[in-house]
């Protein structure tokens, strides 16, 4: 039942702020079980979802820093906004930052802010996320993406509530609550030593877990049927309907990218169908071919022993023949680019889960991703 905790030495206007939040926690009464808000941002009837509702309306109630994981895709940004609405916070800002989506060099002008003149481009004061979101709840995803040096920052931030912008001088009081989130399992990069251990205590008070769509059929058609109305009513078109084929080939569905896959098999079928219903062929993916296009490389060496010397030089002129005329360094970029379209296509462009089937970094998939001009803003 505690409401949040103070460290000391106690901050005078610190204290005064938390005081005053108190005292105005929202009430809980019979009718916030049927909160029109989650019914829009949580759906499903699913245990999960049941359980998950509860659990977000009484750490709702809490100041404390809340941690989210799940699978990519799950709706932890979703959890999170809801989280803020049904706070006492909800008259402020909500913030929400993908730490891995930008850069080691901007990420702390983007968090703290920085004064103009500090370095070169800035040409004024910029006011940093953290700053955006005081008085509101700020929400950072992916934040096993952070490097150490910048994880050391933000434990200074969460911990004093206090931010210094780049170049300044002077710290400035900022009044936040944090959720943070990650897919990755953040005690074992703790063990690994790839994340501090004082920060996962810090931001881990409170947990939650969201379940992957697989161990929740039961939401699937819930969810399907809610994008469909979503989507036609977005563009302005008639309602389409599910043919029962369509609605068993849903339910049949791994979702390695959950709740967004299954909103982009969707927009995709309403895409593709031109009358009122939407069949099994509407919502089947179309990269088979582009698979079958793509260059396939030899898993393993051929061994030399059993390989005769006639052989070797037909496999040699074979070889030669073979050769790239654009040069090594041109094929290869062009085989790269293919299996990162592929890799893509795979997960619907949903480039976290691209960059995990790569066994790459988020950045490092971000960075080829420009290189190859594929990197297009959502």
């Amino acid at each position: 039942g505690a409401f949040d905790f103070v460290s000391k030495p106690i901050n005078q206007q610190h204290l005064q702020q938390l005081l005053q939040k108190a005292l105005h926690v929202p009430a809980l009464d019979s009718d916030s079980d049927q909160l029109p808000l989650e019914q829009r941002l949580l759906m499903g009837d699913s245990v999960h979802i049941q359980q998950l509702r509860e659990s977000i309306k009484k750490i709702a109630r809490s100041q404390a820093p809340v941690f989210i994981t799940g699978e990519s895709g799950t709706g932890k940004e979703v959890v999170a906004n809801l989280m803020h609405q049904l706070s006492n916070r909800q008259d402020g800002p909500f913030i929400a930052i993908n730490c891995g989506a930008i850069s080691e060099e901007l990420l702390e002008s983007e968090l703290f802010g920085h004064v103009k003149g500090c370095f070169s481009g800035a040409t004024e004061d910029k006011q940093g996320l953290i700053q955006a979101a005081d008085g509101g709840s700020l929400f950072l995803d992916d934040i096993a993406e952070l490097s150490l040096a910048m994880q050391a920052k933000l434990l200074r931030a969460v911990q004093e509530k206090k931010i210094r912008p780049l170049g300044s001088d002077k710290e400035i009081e900022v009044d936040f609550r944090i959720i943070s989130a990650s897919h990755q399992d953040l005690a074992s990069r703790v063990q690994q030593g790839q994340f501090r251990q004082d920060l996962f205590f810090r931001i881990h008070v409170m947990d939650l877990r969201i379940a992957p769509l697989r161990e929740r059929q039961q939401d699937i058609l819930i969810l399907a049927r809610h994008f469909i109305d979503l989507i036609c009513a977005e563009w302005r078109i008639p309602a389409k309907t599910l043919t029962p084929a369509a609605a068993q080939f849903l339910m049949a569905q791994h979702y390695s990218g959950n709740v967004r896959e299954l909103r982009n098999l969707i927009d995709r079928a309403i895409t593709l169908s031109d009358e009122d219903r939407i069949e099994v062929t509407h919502l089947q993916p179309s990269n088979m071919h582009t698979l079958e296009k793509a260059p396939v490389l030899p898993s393993e060496p051929i061994p030399i022993s059993t390989v005769s010397h006639a052989a070797q030089n037909t496999q040699s002129a074979a070889h030669a023949q073979a050769l790239p005329e654009e040069g090594l360094e041109q094929y290869l970029e062009k085989v790269e680019k293919q299996v990162l379209i592929n890799a893509l296509n795979l997960t619907h462009w949903n480039r976290t889960l691209a960059a995990k089937k790569l066994g790459m970094t988020f950045r490092s998939l971000r960075y080829r991703l420009k290189k190859f001009g594929l990197d297009t803003d959502e």
